[in-house]
Formats: structure tokens, sequence, C-alpha cells
């Protein structure tokens, strides 16, 4: 389902999404178990803000000062996901209404940090979105709609930022920032 790559390991910048859990947690189970998450934290449902994000080892002073700036200045946001739709490259996913304020924070994050271009620079403008599922001989859209439906349409509100980091069996959340300012927390 999600495209994790070939290389050991890969931060990235989302807004955790937990009435989805349930859903998406499932499905990561049942493609990659080495995906899940034992971090409490760590939600499997999300909407990317920016990815692939830097190493822990390159979370600077600076960059934190950076995300404090860019977390502050966004309020915490209201959304709704009910719509699902399909990506060209197999991609089942739910579109956030409205995503105004998601694609404002990944301006303000990729103007702050240019050498993560959002998704390395495949799509020149990246929608905001939930993955739920790839199209397969099994998967289709229809057949995902009608799996997600317990859980859509589902009124949400982004509250935080997470810098989650992405490697075989050692998936986590490494800081969280809450949107409109306050303390971040570091794992």
């Amino acid at each position: 389902m999600a495209d994790h790559g070939s290389h050991p390991g890969h931060g990235v910048l989302l807004v955790p999404v937990p009435m989805l859990e349930p859903f998406v947690l499932e499905r990561h189970r049942h493609y990659d178990e080495a995906y899940v998450s034992s971090d409490p934290a760590f939600v499997h449902a999300h909407v990317t803000a920016l990815g692939p994000f830097l190493a822990p080892d390159q979370v600077t002073d600076e960059v934190v000062a950076a995300l404090d700036e860019i977390t502050c200045a966004t309020a915490p946001f209201d959304f709704t996901l009910r719509r699902v739709a399909t990506f060209p490259n197999g991609i089942v996913h739910l579109l956030p209404e409205p995503d105004d304020a998601f694609r404002a924070l990944t301006a303000a994050l990729s103007q702050a940090f240019p050498q993560c271009p959002p998704y390395g620079g495949a799509f020149p403008d990246p929608v905001p979105h939930l993955t739920l599922d790839g199209l397969s001989d099994a998967v289709s859209e229809s057949s995902t709609r009608q799996a997600v439906g317990p859980w859509v349409p589902a009124a949400c509100r982004a509250e935080r930022l997470d810098l989650a980091w992405y490697e075989p069996h050692r998936c986590r959340v490494l800081r969280s920032w809450r949107l409109g300012g306050g303390a971040t927390a570091s794992a």
C-alpha cells in the first residue's frame, strides 16, 4: 500500500487522523507488518504535510525552531473526509475537504525546507490525501469505498504536526508540535 522505498528509513511531517486509524492500521498489517508501529504516539492514518523529510540526525535546533515558527503560525483546522478517489498510480485515498489549510501548511514547510520537496518533487501540485489502499485484482475504488464506509464521512480536526520516522520495525514519532503554538515533545 505505502511506498516506503528501498532506503533504510525516512522522515515524514504528517497530520495524524486518529478517527481513521482502525481502518488504516488494518491495511498496514495486511500489507507490511514491518511498518506497523508499536509507538503509542504513532498514528498510521495521516495526511502528509511534507515527505520525505530529514533524518533524525539532521533535525538540528535550527530545524526545530523553523518548525516551531510554522506550527505556531498554523491554527488548528477542521476538515471532512468523505470523498474516495484514486491516483493514476493506483493509490486509493480520501480527499480532505476543504484542503486549503493542508496546502498552506505544505507550502510553508516546502518554503522553509527547499531541500525536501513534497514527494521528492515527483508531483508539481501535490494533492492532500489520506491513503487507504492500492488497486489490485482484489481491491478497487468501489470495494475500498464500501470497506471504509463505517468510518466516513469523518469530521476531523488537525491539531498537531508529527515528525514520524518510517523504518522497518522502527516506525515511531520523533517529535510533535501542537498547531497554533505550544511546547514540542521529542521521543
